[in-house]
């Protein structure tokens, strides 16, 4: 059976392309939003959100995903899970391909599949996600106040993070790989200016133990072979990020990261395809600004629409 063409199709389910639709919903857009796990995205990577504007206290992270999600239903949008493989162009008519073989058709198509976080791969880091591993200070750090915490990285984002978080933990330990941070001269003077961190260099964090909660982590030096075992309640891990646009880069302008390339009205480099929120370039990796691309990507998929029909 062949399905009944929409106005807009958005890939991804988190914050972004669940504003996304919720504006598109209300503007009367027939609308199909695709995502291919989990509704809420990274959302979930963590436990409480405290920077969500309109939340005095914390919120759970999965409450919010869930309400976002009830609220683009309730104006109309059909949720699916599906994953994406594929878009294809015939005309101004847009043809999304999913892994189950299935096409939809649009005239518009907003992407707002985020990134992943480039993971560790270690043991205990995937059991542990949530409950002390953490991909974002931002969101999480108010939650180890006075707490012991380990920190993976050596970038400007890890850089940046450690010194958020560092006005929250007791003590950090920064665990990096190389002799010498690749974050800039401004980071790193800050850093080495924080009287609550220490480094460990030519170092990999090997194992994350805990049963419940994160209890700590094995440390290996790379040059000593000599490992050991640091006792500490979280785990943040910034050794970068990737952007999940595998499925359309033969079709639209990425940089060099991989990360899509938009114009202020968030359209891509193809007409009609727009994009939103983490997977976008330069975007603010904050769910209230993945929140405001995502409405904003509506509004500009609206008008964009109007001017096809009207043209």
């Amino acid at each position: 059976m062949k399905e009944k063409p929409h106005d807009l199709i958005i890939i991804g389910g988190g914050p972004a392309g669940l504003t996304s639709a919720l504006y598109a919903g209300r503007a009367g857009l027939v609308t199909l939003i695709l995502e291919k796990s989990t509704w809420g995205g990274k959302l979930l990577f963590t436990e409480r959100i405290e920077n969500y504007p309109g939340f005095f206290e914390p919120v759970f992270a999965y409450k919010l995903a869930e309400e976002m999600k009830k609220q683009a239903e309730k104006f109309g949008a059909e949720l699916r899970e599906e994953e994406v493989i594929e878009i294809d162009l015939k005309g101004k008519e847009k043809i999304v391909i999913t892994h189950q073989e299935r096409i939809y058709r649009s005239l518009a198509v907003v992407i707002a599949t985020g990134t992943r976080h480039k993971e560790l791969g270690v043991p205990g880091e995937m059991e542990l996600l949530g409950k002390g591993v953490s991909y974002c200070g931002t969101c999480d750090g108010p939650l180890f106040k006075d707490k012991e915490i380990i920190v993976v990285g050596g970038g400007d984002t890890a850089l940046e993070e450690t010194i958020f978080l560092s006005r929250f933990a007791k003590r950090i330990i920064l665990i990096h790989r190389r002799d010498k941070l690749r974050g800039t001269k401004l980071l790193q003077e800050k850093i080495f200016s924080l009287k609550n961190l220490e480094i460990s260099w030519n170092s990999v964090v090997t194992e994350i133990t805990g049963k419940e909660r994160v209890e700590g982590v094995k440390v290996k030096n790379l040059k000593s072979e000599k490992e050991e075992f640091l006792s500490c309640a979280g785990v943040f891990i910034f050794i970068g990020v990737k952007p999940e646009t595998g499925f359309i880069k033969e079709r639209i302008k990425l940089d060099g990261e991989g990360f899509i390339i938009t114009d202020d009205k968030l359209q891509t480099s193809q007409e009609g395809i727009f994009a939103c929120g983490d997977v976008r370039r330069n975007s603010l990796k904050q769910i209230v600004n993945a929140c405001a691309e995502g409405a904003l990507a509506a509004k500009s998929v609206e008008k964009y629409l109007e001017e096809v029909r009207d043209g």
